[in-house]
């Protein structure tokens, strides 16, 4: 399957660069496959969308503030992103002016922290920080690592508003950001109509901003993430397969966190990686229905979607969304797929 086939043209004006004025508020789409229906509603009204019997499946991972300034030795600033903590205090990083910064370099951080690039490894730097950084340092120092569609500095309002209510895991470098659009309120609206709710935790990489290289869709190669399910929450979704209730899917990550441990059929709790790309053929085990956000083109987001609704029917529903100038990525609006 060709990449170009997931290629659309967006008006630059419909990429959203704020939160909707008031979470919770966002326009929703309701794509229905079986009846091949697209409608649209408000994220409020998601509670009366959901079969009354349905599991929602959620990814509590917190966003680190993983992007950070160093200054070198002849005052130049340097933009690090940390991917994830290698131990005794180094960090995997994407580095700015990536081909100047070569082992040996030393950089300033604020708080008297120093650090030195100690090791290339492909596209990222290995860097050793002194004394150590962790996620209390990085609240104080780091801002939020906001996507590259978003032209702007991070601010205030994105420390909360690029969270979303239930981050409990600190861990990703971007947002599960189909959970950005669930309130408290909503949550207690699904519990008091018998929708039970479950997290599993699955820390977002890097990857989740690329598109799609190859020219071939199957030739991509996803980057490995890392997640974890609660005994708990597997005993759920087991009980709803057996039980033939909907499972409802939170996002892009808590499908891909269901589907890399399904397993001699049922949902294996504990600690793992994924390498997993879904593209269309893929034949789903446990998500059922799906809440997701307008994701970019050529993506295997994209991809992902229309292996679960149908390419045709995506296109559909992307060709209306444009039209209806609902607002895409990150902080856009959302579409509920049945």
């Amino acid at each position: 399957m060709k990449t170009k086939t997931f290629f659309f043209e967006l008006p630059e004006e419909l990429i959203a660069q704020h939160p909707a004025e008031k979470r919770g508020s966002s326009r929703l789409m309701r794509v229905q496959r079986k009846t091949k229906t697209i409608s649209h509603h408000n994220v409020q009204d998601l509670p009366d969308l959901l079969p009354d019997n349905a599991l929602l499946i959620m990814n509590n991972s917190r966003v680190r503030k993983a992007r950070i300034y160093g200054t070198t030795e002849h005052g130049g600033t340097v933009e690090f992103l940390l991917i994830e903590p290698r131990g005794s205090g180094k960090w995997k990083a994407i580095v700015s002016k990536a081909k100047k910064q070569k082992p040996g370099r030393r950089y300033h951080f604020p708080g008297e922290v120093h650090a030195q690039i100690v090791e290339v490894e492909d596209e990222f730097r290995i860097i050793q920080f002194s004394p150590e950084i962790d996620d209390e340092y990085l609240d104080s120092y780091g801002h939020m690592p906001l996507p590259p569609y978003i032209h702007r500095k991070d601010n205030a309002e994105d420390s909360t508003r690029y969270q979303t209510v239930y981050a409990s895991e600190t861990g990703s470098v971007a947002a599960p950001t189909a959970g950005l659009h669930l309130t408290d309120q909503i949550l207690q609206k699904l519990t008091a109509r018998g929708i039970e709710q479950a997290h599993v935790t699955l820390h977002v990489g890097i990857g989740t901003f690329l598109p799609i290289r190859t020219e071939e869709v199957e030739a991509h190669k996803m980057h490995s993430e890392v997640y974890t399910i609660p005994r708990e929450t597997a005993d759920l979704v087991n009980r709803a397969k057996q039980d033939g209730r909907p499972v409802c899917a939170v996002g892009t990550t808590s499908v891909r966190t269901l589907e890399s441990a399904w397993k001699d059929g049922a949902l294996q709790s504990g600690d793992g990686s994924t390498e997993l790309f879904i593209y269309p053929g893929y034949q789903f085990k446990v998500v059922d229905q799906m809440l997701t956000n307008f994701h970019t083109p050529e993506s295997s987001l994209l991809v992902m979607v229309s292996a679960f609704a149908g390419t045709q029917l995506m296109e559909r529903a992307y060709t209306e969304a444009i039209k209806e100038k609902y607002r895409f990525f990150s902080y856009g609006d959302a579409m509920l797929i049945q």
